[in-house]
């Protein structure tokens, strides 16, 4: 090695921002493998990399005893003392024995090394960025589409999304551009960051309606609860403690506008809007919007209540497959009974 070797270690540890001790911490960890790996060696060895005089230097440790079993790695007091005067029986005295072919060696291991640690680093700069990003929505490019597992490039890392969080029906190609709520980041096994994604999460429509509509973004309305059976149907309770402010009609907007470029995202799966309240017979009745609701009986003890609903109304209250109940059930966290004005009067 030369002093311009050191000068560009020196240049590269500030342009990325890795600390040059570590660096050449690292350097002579390896170059003590590569010893023994193209010398064969048993010993044990110390590697100096001397950025003064710009050299590697190859020392082995030995042990200093009265009988020497082992002279890869022990050595008598005799001898010790021609190495260093001071020595003395248990000490560890250093020889050097640095091949004179060992610079080309130690340039290509250096090499290798400082490849993998900028790797390495870059990696955990990338990591350190996106870490605290969970919770977001971002937006990248479908790079790869395999049976189970979407791969999306988002830029300075790749976005997976399993299976699971995948909308049901939804179909992705190649070069699609996608937006997608992130779940977590965390690394692979070979220690890439990497995003885990969903567009199922009910958080993706929570942020959604953040950026569709000011009034949630700055505060005056606010989400009290989403539930959501993906690529079917979501309900959202919205609050606002302002009288002013009507929460339903303005996260809808004048005939639907606001509200549609959200459905556009989730490829037409519906939306229901309910108001909140904390009185949970208007919220109950909310939640089974968009069904009318005549009356609603609760029991405050087991957290369960029965509705009526004109009887051209039962199925709409109910659902396909029971899906609008089950929704306003999770939705508000109440057991609810369906029933007809009919079935009411004729005690059913």
């Amino acid at each position: 090695m030369n002093k311009e070797f050191f000068d560009a270690l020196e240049e590269l540890s500030i342009e990325k921002g890795i600390n040059k001790d570590y660096l050449l911490d690292a350097i002579e960890n390896a170059l003590v493998t590569a010893y023994k790996r193209n010398f064969n060696s048993s010993e044990n060895v110390k590697i100096v990399v001397d950025e003064d005089n710009a050299v590697i230097k190859v020392y082995s440790l030995k042990e200093v005893v009265e009988e020497v079993f082992d002279p890869a790695i022990e050595i008598d007091l005799a001898a010790a003392r021609k190495v260093n005067k001071k020595a003395k029986l248990e000490d560890i005295v250093e020889i050097e024995i640095t091949p004179k072919d060992f610079g080309r060696i130690s340039a290509q291991t250096a090499k290798q090394v400082i490849v993998q640690k900028i790797r390495e680093a870059e990696r955990e700069i990338v990591f350190s960025e996106y870490s605290d990003r969970q919770g977001e929505i971002v937006s990248g490019i479908v790079q790869k589409v395999d049976k189970n597992v979407i791969i999306v490039d988002l830029g300075r890392l790749e976005g997976v999304m399993t299976l699971n969080e995948q909308i049901p029906g939804e179909l992705y190609e190649v070069n699609d551009r996608i937006k997608a709520y992130v779940l977590e980041v965390q690394k692979s096994n070979k220690g890439v960051p990497q995003m885990l994604i969903s567009r199922t999460h009910p958080g993706f429509v929570r942020r959604l309606l953040e950026l569709e509509i000011p009034e949630i973004y700055e505060g005056l309305i606010e989400i009290k609860n989403i539930v959501r059976e993906p690529g079917s149907r979501t309900k959202v309770a919205v609050y606002s403690t302002d009288p002013n402010i009507d929460p339903v009609g303005s996260c809808v907007g004048p005939r639907g506008t606001r509200i549609q470029n959200i459905l556009n995202e989730l490829k037409n799966e519906k939306i229901d809007v309910v108001e909140w309240s904390e009185d949970p017979v208007q919220y109950i009745a909310s939640a089974l919007s968009p069904a009318t609701v005549l009356a609603v009986d609760i029991d405050e003890v087991n957290m369960a209540s029965k509705v009526v609903v004109p009887d051209t109304q039962l199925s709409l209250a109910i659902g396909k497959d029971g899906q609008n109940a089950r929704l306003s059930a999770k939705l508000t966290g109440w057991k609810i009974d369906i029933k007809s004005e009919t079935q009411i009067k004729s005690g059913e």
